[in-house]
């Protein structure tokens, strides 16, 4: 269910959602953003009224020290980088590539953000990153996957950024006047429904699937199960 607030273009709650098991996620429980930074002061007003109780930012220090949100710093934004400062760019020519990259590189943190969403007693977390596509969709799929919601549904969700974020990708590529760079820009800023079909296709081969790859990065049993009584009860 896409949310009206105000500076964002791409920000829903992804409650409704149904699983495999005739169940559906519960609605004001998980909402998925592009940065917040975005957001006017309607748009602040509009996230205070949607019963956020933790904000869940997945970009860099670099990042946020560029562009804080109106939530930066406060008790209820919590950082999440889903990459270690020390780690080298991961030079990478394709999307889909550049996240495999990271979820190998670091199963730890991409753990830790799943682990946050958990632990969150009531009220919305939020999850977000600068559009709200790679970063957030990985983290958005892995919590989906383990609440039991099926990949087509994931796939779907996953596949919405594409049309929110469209006019803003023409608007980049319009900007640019240097067209040999376009092809670049849309790899990296494009979401496509089979860069995030790919990336699970990854984590079943290579290590028994979403929540195998979760344990693999130090979620226990405990915090499998808080995250599924958070998300669907």
């Amino acid at each position: 269910m896409d949310l009206d607030w105000p500076g964002c273009r791409n920000v829903r709650d992804v409650g409704g959602l149904p699983t495999t098991d005739g169940r559906v996620v519960r609605e004001g429980v998980l909402i998925r953003a592009d940065s917040l930074q975005y957001l006017n002061p309607d748009g602040v007003e509009a996230v205070r009224r949607s019963g956020v109780s933790r904000i869940l930012d997945l970009r860099g220090d670099g990042e946020v020290a560029i562009a804080p949100t109106p939530f930066t710093g406060t008790p209820l934004a919590v950082r999440q980088s889903l990459a270690d400062p020390a780690d080298p760019d991961h030079g990478q020519p394709t999307i889909i590539a550049a996240c495999i990259w990271m979820l190998d590189k670091r199963p730890e943190l991409f753990a830790a953000a799943v682990k946050a969403i958990a632990d969150e007693p009531e009220g919305a977390v939020v999850v977000h990153c600068h559009g709200g596509k790679d970063r957030t969709g990985m983290v958005v799929a892995l919590a989906l996957s383990v609440a039991g919601v099926g990949e087509e549904e994931i796939v779907a969700d996953y596949y919405l950024t594409q049309s929110r974020l469209a006019q803003w990708l023409e608007e980049q590529l319009a900007e640019e006047l240097d067209v040999a760079k376009h092809p670049e820009m849309i790899e990296f800023r494009d979401t496509r429904a089979e860069s995030i079909v790919a990336i699970l296709r990854h984590l079943d081969e290579n290590y028994g699937g979403p929540e195998a790859y979760l344990r693999h990065g130090g979620l226990t049993d405990d915090d499998l199960d808080k995250l599924r009584a958070r998300l669907v009860g």
